[in-house]
């Protein structure tokens, strides 16, 4: 029983990790919109005053669109073919854990010889969700051609380097779909 222990805390901790750093990524677009004729871009003020973080954050998150934008070819302009605005939310995710043990030499499950039977240890941790959602604007008609969201994990991060990377990797895992069909090439 104790080798299949340790066979399977490896494997649990590769899993874990890989759990809290990735990014869920969900798009969707307007099938109308000809994303070939967007070539320069702006930010969009009004929508990313209102996204609720800090100000700090906010510069930290353009800084790295601009960055991905750019990197893809978009040009930033005064007369943009297209704004990009974002917004965030965060919600506290409460993890509860029940396990049930039994005493002396059986391991898991029920013990004979321990009055009362199996008995429960219970933990509860909680964790910060977040998402960033990455709206994409047709310039000339003000209407939403294409929104993406990146959900995962967001931890109170002291070191600001580490914030910086896990910011550039929402927003590069958000943009990897955009514009539409991209992610296949």
């Amino acid at each position: 029983m104790k080798n299949i222990k340790l066979l399977f805390a490896p494997l649990f901790a590769i899993l874990l990790l890989a759990s809290c750093s990735s990014v869920q990524v969900l798009t969707d677009y307007d099938r109308e919109a000809n994303f070939n004729n967007f070539k320069t871009f702006a930010f969009y003020k009004t929508g990313i005053d209102k996204a609720q973080i800090s100000d700090l954050d906010k510069k930290r998150i353009l800084k790295a669109i601009d960055a991905e934008m750019s990197a893809r070819g978009f040009v930033k302009s005064n007369e943009p073919d297209i704004l990009i605005s974002i917004f965030t939310k965060e919600r506290q995710q409460v993890d509860v854990y029940s396990n049930y043990w039994g005493a002396g030499y059986y391991g898991w499950g029920w013990n004979p010889y321990f009055w009362g039977g199996p008995y429960n240890h219970g933990n509860v941790s909680t964790r910060t969700e977040g998402s960033l959602y990455i709206d994409i604007i047709d310039a000339k008609n003000k209407e939403l051609v294409w929104q993406g969201r990146g959900v995962g994990s967001l931890h109170n991060i002291k070191n600001i380097e580490k914030k910086e990377a896990r910011i550039r990797e929402f927003v590069a895992e958000i943009l990897q779909a955009y514009p539409p069909g991209s992610e296949s090439k």
